[in-house]
């Protein structure tokens, strides 16, 4: 009887379990999309299609804009809804909501902005046609969710139901690319403040030159090395207060908040007389992608059909970067000056003002109630300036004026875009586009290419141009005041050399760069690397040669590094120090001159120039975390690497940190330093390679909270080539977002490829399609292939 009884609770047990996972698998199954059918939408002029090829990618057509602009939300969220509410949350401070007190910090920090209220007062200035247009679009999100079998399965997990979207929700979504774009300079500026108090003028100007050699603006061509004389003594912080463990930063992840390349040639260097633009934006990559492919059909002028292809940010209605077939553009950001920190002083006999640089004011006190899940809602009370809000920071305060504050920081002129003719509409349009600033580089089939500044640039008087350091309270400058003019936006078209290329260094050298500032340029390495290897092309290319220059993942600027390691490991230093003597072996053998997978030299050249970083910046390092998680010396000045090689090249005596005999002495701990990472936990040399460090991870969002099912919530361990100063921009989590070569008009001979595929969801057969070919570099056509589902929208 025990037996059968036993038998009977195995039984049981087994059943339950069965039923358990067959309820999981059709909850999960049923959150995938609607691919093939008819749907009937009462709201539509008349009929739309949506046609997905083999890797899941919709093209949607239909005889009225604002249908196609329906049918595009409704695939949105059905393929994309959850990323879409993260994007929604993020720069709103609603993440909380979903997971607990474990995001309230995160929260806090981006509720001190209050976008979901300056998203609301946008949208109520939106001219009628685009809000038409927006109002479709939501409404095919709203149905596209309510379609699904059963909620997005992110949601089960969580034990959330989705809310549904509102249209201020898509100016979140251009707010949370300000977040990841622009808001990094609150801690460079707080950074270069606390350099100000700890450094003298000399000092300031050796450390922080505001250009080198390595850059390669549009407008010359090239820059000098700086010539700031290297003063007598360094600051009383440099070179001290090191961490005792190795490698805290040469370790470091992939160093992120730098990317995007993006290049034109023009008809005059082109096979066949149209412009070839290509562009890639590099972002944090996690599953899904940013980006969702899509081709559009719309009404053209006097009844002709255009064709719109590229790439869309689920949650906004746009093409961001593609072609319409008379002009291609891409973008990358700009990182121009968009941010001023403004210090508030307060006084005993004024309670409840603030002083700011023209007067006391009182600032206005707004609550904010942040809901947490789990627990009792948190408040928040933001206190807004005429200046922006105020932040807390080093126990002081500062108003933040931030160009994502203003009425016109987002719209949906970017639309637009798809309606331009030539070079000279899209330039025109730029300026009116409401989405952090981005260099935009746009050609058109008549073989035209130009560049210009898509989005809002804030207003400088001569007094406010150089506000890269934190604004005094009792100074004169309230720093930038409005917006810059259409008219006074910077712009250069059809240059001598047939070619345009910006990746996030300096763009200007004239006296229009003041219209920009520098709000934390990349060192410039890629940027003319990329410029000398589109030259290389020769007087005549195409699609493909633009293309490969994408995936130049030579290491022209690490190459130094490895030359000056090569240099102090002199005979002298390997004697008695055999682990010295196969560092050196290595960077001899193993090196190739690219950032490939199973170079050991490459890794250790760059490991060294970081930990000469962490052994001069370290101290100093410390003391700026305390201030902001963004500020750090590699903020307040990309330019470090060139300050250290003029040190190491004229080796001064007053810059000699303490505890190293000579600057030989010095550049050999930071080897040691190397080698104690590289060979960490008794690892051989040898197996340290670039490979083996820079290893993609990229994952869904939940997987981290789900150890179980991170495989398949994840990409495979790809090896990666290629790093931060060159095309080939590579990291664990971060790089090329995308890659897209075009000429408008011969969209069939396009390129493409992005790290992961349409879908957010893992059961879909289109969550990876296309993973494969990212990772190595594989072109593969812009336009999708022949129709394998179709579903139809019916009015």
């Amino acid at each position: 009887m025990l037996k059968l009884w036993l038998k009977r609770i195995i039984l049981a047990v087994l059943v339950l379990l069965l039923l358990t996972v067959l309820g999981l698998w059709f909850f999960l199954r049923g959150s995938l999309p609607q691919l093939d059918g008819k749907i009937t939408a009462a709201s539509l002029a008349s009929a739309v299609t949506v046609l997905r090829d083999d890797k899941g990618v919709p093209s949607i057509s239909g005889t009225d804009r604002n249908d196609v602009a329906y049918a595009t939300g409704f695939v949105h969220a059905q393929d994309r809804f959850f990323q879409m509410d993260l994007l929604r949350r993020m720069p709103a401070g609603e993440l909380s909501e979903l997971f607990g007190e474990k995001a309230l910090e995160t929260d806090r920090i981006h509720r001190l902005h209050r976008f979901r209220a300056r998203a609301a007062l946008a949208i109520q200035a939106m001219p009628a046609a685009d809000r038409k247009l927006l109002e479709r679009y939501t409404a095919g999100v709203n149905d596209g969710l309510n379609a699904l079998g059963t909620r997005p399965f992110e949601y089960g997990l969580v034990g959330a139901a989705p809310r549904p979207w509102a249209l201020e929700d898509s100016y979140l979504v251009a707010l949370a690319m300000y977040i990841d774009l622009q808001v990094t300079g609150i801690g460079r500026e707080l950074a270069r403040g606390w350099l100000r108090e700890n450094a003298n003028a000399e000092q300031l100007a050796f450390l922080l030159p505001e250009s080198s050699q390595w850059d390669a603006p549009l407008d010359a061509a090239g820059m000098a090395a700086p010539d700031a004389p290297i003063p007598a003594r360094a600051p009383d912080w440099w070179g001290k207060g090191i961490a005792k463990e190795p490698a805290t930063l040469a370790s470091a992840a992939f160093v992120d908040g730098v990317g995007s390349n993006n290049w034109a040639v023009s008809g005059q260097r082109s096979a066949h007389g149209g412009a070839i633009v290509s562009d890639d934006m590099h972002l944090g990559i996690r599953l899904p992608s940013t980006w969702y492919r899509l081709l559009l059909q719309v009404p053209g002028a006097n009844g002709s059909t255009r064709r719109i292809v590229g790439v869309s940010i689920p949650g906004a209605p746009a093409v961001v970067a593609g072609s319409n077939g008379h002009v291609a553009w891409g973008f990358t950001n700009s990182y121009g000056d968009y941010i001023d920190l403004v210090e508030v002083a307060a006084a005993k006999d004024r309670p409840g003002q603030v002083k700011l640089p023209g007067g006391w004011e009182t600032p206005v006190e707004r609550v904010e109630r942040i809901l947490v899940k789990g627990q009792a809602a948190a408040t928040l009370t933001v206190r807004e300036t005429s200046l922006g809000p105020i932040l807390q920071s080093g126990g002081r305060e500062y108003a933040v004026h931030w160009v994502a504050h203003e009425p016109n920081a987002v719209n949906l002129a970017l639309r637009h875009m798809e309606e331009a003719n030539s070079v000279k509409d899209a330039l025109a349009l730029a300026p009116k586009v409401g989405m952090p600033a981005q260099n935009l580089v746009v050609g058109d089939s008549g073989g035209n290419i130009g560049w210009t500044i898509s989005g809002p640039l804030p207003q400088r008087t001569a007094a406010s141009v150089d506000a890269t350091y934190p604004l005094a309270a009792n100074g004169s400058s309230r720093g930038w005041q409005g917006l810059l003019p259409a008219a006074a936006y910077p712009s250069v078209s059809n240059p001598a050399g047939g070619q345009l290329v910006t990746a996030n260094s300096r763009q200007l050298a004239g006296a229009e760069a003041a219209k920009l500032g520098d709000g934390g340029f990349d060192l410039g390495a890629r940027a003319q690397q990329a410029r000398d290897s589109l030259a290389a092309l020769g007087p005549k290319t195409d699609e493909q040669g633009v293309y490969s220059v994408m995936l130049d993942d030579r290491a022209l600027f690490i190459g130094k590094w490895r030359e000056r390691a090569l240099a102090v490991l002199d005979a002298e230093a390997l004697q008695g120090k055999p682990q010295r003597a196969e560092l050196a072996r290595l960077l001899q053998e193993s090196w190739n001159g690219r950032a490939s997978t199973d170079s050991v030299a490459y890794r250790a050249s760059r490991a060294f120039m970081w930990s000469l970083y962490e052994l001069l910046y370290g101290g100093a390092n410390m003391e700026l975390a305390k201030l902001n998680k963004d500020a750090n010396m590699r903020a307040a000045s990309s330019r470090w690497p060139v300050v250290l090689a003029r040190l190491l090249d004229e080796q001064p005596a007053g810059w000699l940190p303490q505890g190293h005999a000579s600057w030989k002495a010095l550049q050999l701990a930071a080897l040691d330093r190397t080698i104690a990472h590289l060979a960490k936990d008794g690892k051989p040399l040898a197996a340290a390679t670039w490979g083996a460090r820079n290893t993609a991870t990229i994952a869904h969002p939940i997987a981290g909270a789900l150890p179980g099912l991170k495989k398949w919530l994840s990409v495979p361990p790809d090896q990666l080539p290629g790093d931060s100063n060159m095309p080939r921009v590579a990291g664990p989590a971060f790089g090329q977002s995308e890659r897209m070569t075009v000429t408008p008009g011969r969209e069939e001979y396009g390129l493409f490829n992005m790290p992961g595929g349409q879908s957010g969801h893992p059961l879909s057969p289109y969550f990876l399609a296309g993973h494969a070919d990212w990772v190595a570099g594989k072109a593969t056509p812009l336009l999708p292939g022949p129709a394998v589902h179709a579903l139809k929208f019916l009015k």
